[in-house]
């Protein structure tokens, strides 16, 4: 079995559950996991999770992201994507300065509505299940981060816009295009979108299912299996003790004045990835105040 994280174009006619569900052949092995679902229209980074480094997934799926994007002036779709169902159509009156305007208008933190054809769940059901019954219901505003726009090209011809943009998690590209088309008065659709940064995988060293297959195949595949560590290199590292790596074998916590003298910061960072004697890792652990400072257990890594 392989254990750490494999970073995947996923391309175009693919769920995110038919990579995992592949790969699970490809590889033979049950325990994967995908870190975010990406449309079956969308390509680009999609990475998935092998053995124990599933326990990541989540942590992963909050990540920032960067994508691609192309869309469309002039319509909206029930999906808020050129695959739906046209429900909308305007005159475009506008120009590229204006265009610019609002599309930079959100850049910042904004309250976005989540589309009904998602994979949020309302009363314990997917919106999208509900969007197919043809049932619409009230979805809350969840704040979110746009950090950057990179407007690609304006193209007034063909009233399209592509552009870069780099997100909070929980962002929702399609209802980005939603917004700007509505600010400006005469709706947007997504064209195209290409994820091309998840946390530190980036889409130039992404491999395709075919890619993988044919590794797998010349028993090259772990070239491409990163390990699980290499997510939290931001964060301080700590080599403990054999006598220390025993309390953390049982998820305690471990008094911050014991460890510090290992590390080069004497102040305690908010998080840290802790190895055992032999250089193995094992776990991250966050800094905590109690009655002193304390290192406390976020994820466990150590297969038992």
């Amino acid at each position: 079995m392989y254990n750490g994280i494999i970073n995947i174009y996923k391309e175009k006619g693919f769920t995110s559950h038919d990579v995992v569900a592949k790969l699970r052949g490809i590889l033979r092995m049950k325990k994967i996991g995908h870190t975010g679902t990406l449309d079956p229209d969308a390509t680009g980074v999609l990475p998935v999770c092998l053995g124990s480094a599933t326990k990541v997934c989540d942590m992963l799926t909050n990540k920032d992201k960067v994508y691609e994007t192309t869309f469309v002036l002039g319509f909206e779709t029930d999906t808020q994507d050129i695959s739906g169902e046209v429900i909308a159509t305007y005159d475009i009156d506008t120009t590229k300065e204006a265009i610019e305007k609002a599309v930079m208008s959100f850049v910042g933190e904004y309250d976005q509505i989540p589309p009904m054809y998602s994979a949020l769940k309302v009363n314990g059901k997917k919106l999208y299940e509900l969007a197919r019954e043809g049932i619409e219901v009230e979805r809350k505003a969840r704040r979110i981060t746009i950090h950057n726009i990179d407007i690609k090209d304006i193209n007034m011809e063909k009233h399209e816009i592509t552009m870069c943009v780099a997100c909070s998690k929980g962002t929702y590209i399609r209802t980005l295009c939603y917004d700007i088309g509505k600010k400006l008065g005469c709706g947007g659709c997504l064209k195209e979108l290409k994820r091309t940064k998840v946390s530190v995988f980036d889409i130039s060293e992404a491999v395709t299912l075919d890619e993988v297959r044919k590794m797998a195949d010349n028993n090259r595949i772990e070239e491409k299996i990163l390990p699980v560590d290499s997510v939290f290199k931001q964060y301080d590292a700590i080599h403990l003790t054999e006598r220390q790596n025993k309390a953390i074998m049982n998820g305690n916590k471990i008094p911050f004045d014991e460890v510090k003298k290992y590390i080069e910061k004497s102040e305690c960072s908010d998080m840290y990835r802790i190895y055992d004697e032999n250089g193995i890792f094992l776990a991250v652990y966050e800094c905590i105040q109690e009655n002193r400072l304390m290192l406390k257990p976020v994820k466990m890594f150590l297969e038992k």
